[in-house]
């Protein structure tokens, strides 16, 4: 550990705000056009804007369980969604809210967790869930958001899923069906707002953790309307040899019902998720003004930030899970009034696992780096240690694993996939449209060479090695499937009580939950 905590502070509350899916240009203060987020904005103003900012793995858990331990995929076990392995505390160590609550403070966490296993304890004295899917009727009705919305409003007690319709809808744009303020981010707020209140002698940490702008892209009236969708941005398209060189792509497309979406049905969606994000961003506001009501909001550490981003279309794909910028970069907006001046930018990388560092820092106990950089330092100094990030996706060693290595301007990313390397320019091609690997090939040669010393670093991730080289699998396209998005024990399409009225009805029949790699499939 460092202690990198100025002398005569007292310790801060520390309050981190998670969204879903949020890619990193949709704040409207950091250029983002169209965007309305002036609380988003208000952050902005408040700190550091963490221009540089990555996933360490761009899906859900993975990238979650990196913030919660402070450790990379090599050191979580976690390289996708689809995967279970054990353990991970005792890999990784305490979890960020265990650590904190044994220096002292009141903690308290909200929203959505995307644990395995589902209500996996993970050392808040609150903690209020708000997820996605539900296996089952009982799952259902213990989410905490589901519950306080059937004692608000028992009208809409008949809704299976909360939050939008999914499967084929997934990328279909809707509208909630439930007014904004009886939406589950509305329902996160107003429990945040009571949390931030509460009176203890003790500082907290509060971690506030939203389902949107993930998909289904359903926010409520008039956050519905807000966008035109003849103002949105077109989707942004490269060189299709690089567009299309990572077939696990083209199968999300298919297998979310996305593969044939058109340019004026994505800026629709892009149009609706523009206005989930200012709904996110009125939520994120009611939260700021509880914690600006307090005596101590300038002694109050406040960190925002995404798990992944979404390509809504870029490089003609959807959802998450590649390297390109739109799914692996992140917002990230970090402040401390009582000790950094706001409006200002940081420009050099930093990833989810720094966060951990940061909190611990901040909280006095000096920064426990795990596999993080001391963030609160280099803040501090305008100096970071920290010369590159990396980012690891699918189980190393099959045709699912792709890394990334970031560093200045320069992007490095390997498919074992038919053993495929590209390496972009950020500053002179930041589409991502041109492949620089054969003009740069002395860059691409140490990038590579950096990967592999970082893989072999771990006997987790050294299946993605073959001796002293990245391991390269012949090409293979993933078999298209559809991931059937059900909830509350319906399975397919043709269930429930009409399929059991007409029991010789040509129904589809129950389909058991597809796999990759020994694992549920869960996005």
């Amino acid at each position: 550990m460092t202690d990198s905590s100025p002398a005569g502070v007292s310790r801060p509350n520390i309050l981190f705000v998670m969204t879903d899916q949020q890619r990193f240009d949709t704040i409207a203060a950091l250029g983002a056009a169209p965007a309305s987020t002036p609380n988003l904005d208000r952050l902005v103003a408040r700190g550091f804007s963490c221009t540089n900012a990555y996933s360490t793995c761009p899906v859900c858990i993975p990238a979650r369980y990196s913030l919660m331990t402070g450790r990379e995929p090599s050191l979580t076990g976690w390289f996708g969604n689809w995967q279970a392995p054990s353990d991970v505390r005792g890999r990784c160590g305490p979890y960020l809210p265990e650590v904190l609550a044994g220096q002292g403070y009141r903690t308290w966490g909200l929203g959505k967790f995307h644990t395995m296993p589902r209500l996996e304890p993970l050392g808040f004295e609150v903690h209020e869930h708000s997820e996605e899917l539900w296996p089952d009727e009982a799952t259902f009705l213990h989410d905490d958001y589901v519950a306080w919305l059937r004692r608000r409003a028992p009208d809409f007690a008949h809704l299976e899923q909360v939050h939008g319709e999914r499967t084929d809808m997934y990328y279909t744009p809707q509208t909630r069906a439930q007014p904004a303020e009886l939406c589950g981010e509305a329902w996160l707020a107003e429990r945040a707002c009571e949390e931030i209140g509460r009176e203890d002698e003790r500082p907290y940490f509060g971690f506030v953790s939203f389902v949107q702008p993930h998909p289904p892209i359903a926010p409520p009236i008039p956050y519905n309307r807000l966008f035109d969708p003849d103002s949105m941005p077109e989707p942004v398209f490269g060189d299709p040899e690089i567009d299309r060189a990572d077939d696990y792509l083209g199968w999300m497309n298919h297998a979310i019902y996305a593969e044939g979406i058109t340019a004026p049905q994505a800026r629709q969606l892009r149009a609706r998720y523009a206005g989930a994000i200012t709904f996110v961003d009125a939520c994120v506001g009611r939260i700021l003004d509880a914690v600006e009501s307090r005596k101590d909001a300038s002694n109050t550490v406040i960190c925002f930030f995404s798990d992944h981003g979404d390509h809504m279309g870029d490089h003609g794909a959807w959802q998450k899970e590649s390297f390109f910028e739109a799914s692996c970069r992140v917002p990230m907006l970090v402040s401390w009034p009582q000790r950094w001046p706001g409006g200002r930018r940081w420009t050099e990388p930093v990833t989810l696992t720094d966060l951990f560092p940061l909190a611990t820092a901040a909280a006095g106990g000096g920064a426990e780096m795990r596999d993080g950089h001391d963030l609160a330092r280099s803040l501090d100094s305008g100096v970071s240690d920290r010369r590159r990030c990396f980012g690891l996706f699918g189980e190393p060693g099959t045709c699912y694993f792709k890394a990334m290595v970031r560093e200045g301007d320069w992007k490095y990313l390997w498919l074992a996939n038919g053993g495929r390397e590209f390496l972009f320019n950020l500053a002179m091609d930041p589409a991502e449209s041109r492949c620089f690997a054969v003009q740069e090939r002395e860059i691409a040669d140490r990038m590579r060479a950096t990967l592999v010393a970082r893989l072999a670093e771990r006997e987790t991730t050294r299946p993605a090695l073959e001796g002293e080289r990245l391991r390269s699998l012949p090409f293979a396209p993933f078999p298209r499937e559809r991931i059937k998005q059900f909830s509350r024990g319906i399975t397919d399409f043709g269930q429930g009580p009409l399929a059991a009225a007409n029991p010789d009805g040509a129904h589809a029949k129950a389909a058991k939950p597809k796999s990759r790699g020994g694992g549920v499939i869960a996005h």
